[in-house]
């Protein structure tokens, strides 16, 4: 009877400790709720623009490069043809000359990929900015070879070059969404993170108006066309100096407070920054257990595989979804719709028009309508524009008007991807992912976007000879299987923290023990995270109770029908055990309405 009476006093002394567990947690969420407030009424200020306008630099590098290559092809062959007969005195064919200019366009992607995939380890070594600073210095060279293409009269010197300027291209795709969603404040994370895809369209559009033949568009224009790299590089050198280290890298990654504290008050244009500090304190609690994560490590996690696969599919749905047969062939496009060439070559322009301009729509949406919403809207309007395209192309020979179907069909189609797939992509991986892991995924994310454009770019002219007026089909399919993942899998981000949005993930995966106790200590450090931000009056007023240690190192088995299990346990075969008789009371009974009984 006494044994019995001790377990019936032991568990009863439990409840009033869970009850006023659950009290200190509520206090802690109301504190947690009051901050993000804070969080959400934070501006932009002229400072944080200046930072965002030098980073953006490098997203417009990319979209320049990207259509720069495009409105010379034919000049571009004539020098390659003439350097060989220079050489060898003897001619080149037409196709060894478009087999070279088909090289020159797509070592640029592999270049990309490198760059891309090297993203992580110089973000972690150098910092956001010192990585971006030190890749001003790769755009500089990339753009003066391909400048001095001529001068040295060798093709060789254009290939290097454009191979150069991919892995600058590819550094920044990695670099400068990063960048960007770690000092952008909570309110303004989305829209701030469309300026990256506003600087690729601006770039396309530079590139594509400078390419006409009345201005650089000519055998003796081009490689001052292509040197032309060397503008957003030299702008981006003198810029970025001024600008603060990311606030988040200083102090979760080098664990520099002070420093951290003096970015944040240069971004922000205040002195109070202590909102920003403890989310960032209890980010970094939370991801202890993930302090820096390397790429192999990333893929065989089990808690961070989904918002992995999540990430590479958002990527996948960008540059497979056909946009970049649109850019890379939009002129031949149009001719086959039934337009004069010269026409053609204005309405190309007009397409990076419209996307600068739907980007610019599309900025204020971003945090109002929210990523996932976005995403759909535009994954579908692309899906119905993409078989507009396929009929207007079948019925055009039988109909001329029908060829006014496949233009409108082609823009509605850009209009589209950038409303959705054309900025999201960027921004979503830097936002699923906390400090730790956050620089391999976005390696591994714009490897594969960079993989994805290579594909397309090289394998869309077979595709087309192969399907003819069905070539977009395929990437109907496509865009019909990337608008039910989206519904499906991928969570919205919109006004959420970094550790909000970790536990969006942790929570699907609370079918296991790992899991469960993986869950548990991010909101356990979380709380304390919080905990050692308060007063010292509302901390004391907080704490119900002294820790104490179980009566004894005796084994604490669970009912076989309680749903969960307490998360600092882990299964031993046949019952469920302590991992450390030390283990307080307070620690191992948090999940609600579950109560260790003793044997």
């Amino acid at each position: 009877m006494v044994a019995i009476k001790n377990e019936l006093d032991t568990v009863q002394q439990v409840k009033e400790e869970i009850e006023e567990l659950r009290e200190y947690v509520d206090r802690l969420e109301l504190q947690s709720h009051r901050r993000k407030l804070r969080l959400l009424e934070q501006g932009l200020t002229f400072f944080l623009s200046y930072t965002i306008l030098a980073s953006m630099l490098g997203m417009l590098q990319f979209g320049y490069n990207t259509g720069v290559i495009n409105a010379p092809e034919g000049n571009i062959e004539k020098f390659i043809k003439d350097v060989f007969e220079d050489r060898y005195k003897e001619n080149m064919d037409h196709g060894q000359a478009e087999l070279l200019y088909s090289f020159a366009v797509s070592i640029f992607a592999i270049g990309g990929m490198l760059g891309g995939f090297s993203g992580g380890i110089i973000a972690n070594r150098f910092g956001r900015k010192g990585g971006l600073l030190l890749n001003s210095f790769v755009g500089i060279g990339g753009a003066c070879l391909m400048g001095l293409t001529k001068y040295f009269n060798s093709y060789e010197v254009l290939f290097i070059g454009r191979f150069i300027i991919g892995v600058n291209c590819g550094l920044n795709t990695s670099l400068v969404p990063m960048y960007i969603s770690e000092i952008a404040p909570l309110n303004l994370r989305g829209g701030l993170g469309t300026v990256n895809q506003l600087a690729v369209t601006t770039g396309l559009l530079i590139s594509q108006i400078l390419g006409i033949e009345q201005i650089l568009g000519t055998d003796e224009g081009w490689p001052l066309l292509l040197g032309l790299a060397i503008c957003p590089a030299i702008l981006q050198l003198i810029l970025l100096p001024v600008c603060p280290e990311s606030p988040r890298y200083l102090l979760i990654t080098k664990q520099w407070e002070e420093e951290a504290r003096k970015a944040l008050r240069r971004l922000r244009a205040t002195n109070q920054i202590e909102e920003d500090i403890e989310e960032m304190r209890a980010e970094e609690r939370a991801q202890q257990s993930e302090a820096t994560i390397s790429m192999m490590e990333l893929v065989c996690s089990p808690t961070l595989r989904q918002p992995l696969i999540i990430s590479v599919v958002m990527q996948l749905s960008q540059q497979l979804s056909g946009i970049n047969a649109v850019f890379y062939y939009s002129t031949s496009l149009f001719i086959t719709a039934g337009l004069a060439e010269n026409v053609a070559k204005f309405v190309t322009i007009g397409i990076g028009v419209i996307m600068v301009n739907m980007t610019l729509v599309t900025m204020p949406l971003m945090d109002k309508t929210g990523r996932r919403t976005l995403h759909l809207y535009g994954l579908g309007g692309m899906f119905i524009f993409s078989i507009f395209i396929t009929i207007s192309l079948l019925i055009t020979e039988m109909i001329d008007w029908m060829s006014y179907l496949a233009v409108v069909s082609i823009l509605g189609f850009v209009v589209f991807f950038a409303v959705g797939p054309g900025s999201i992509p960027w921004m979503i991986t830097a936002e699923l992912f906390s400090q730790g892991p956050r620089p391999a995924a976005m390696s591994i994310a714009v490897l594969i976007n960079w993989v994805a454009n290579f594909a397309v770019g090289i394998g869309f002219q077979p595709l087309k000879t192969a399907l003819d007026n069905y070539t977009f089909l395929p990437f109907s399919v496509l865009l019909a299987i990337f608008w039910i993942f989206t519904y499906k899998k991928v969570p919205e981000t919109k006004n959420k923290t970094f550790e909000e949005i970790l536990a969006l993930f942790r929570q699907n995966g609370r079918g296991s023990v790992l899991e469960s106790s993986r869950l548990y200590g991010s909101m356990l450090n979380y709380s304390n995270a919080l905990d050692e931000h308060l007063p010292p009056s509302e901390r004391a007023s907080l704490m119900v109770a002294e820790e104490k240690p179980l009566p004894d190192s005796s084994p604490v088995q669970h009912s076989p029908t309680d749903p969960e299990v307490c998360a600092v346990c882990v299964n031993t075969g046949s019952s469920l055990m302590m991992t450390s008789p030390n283990v307080t009371r307070r620690s191992s009974h948090t999940l609600s309405n579950h109560v260790c009984q003793m044997d």
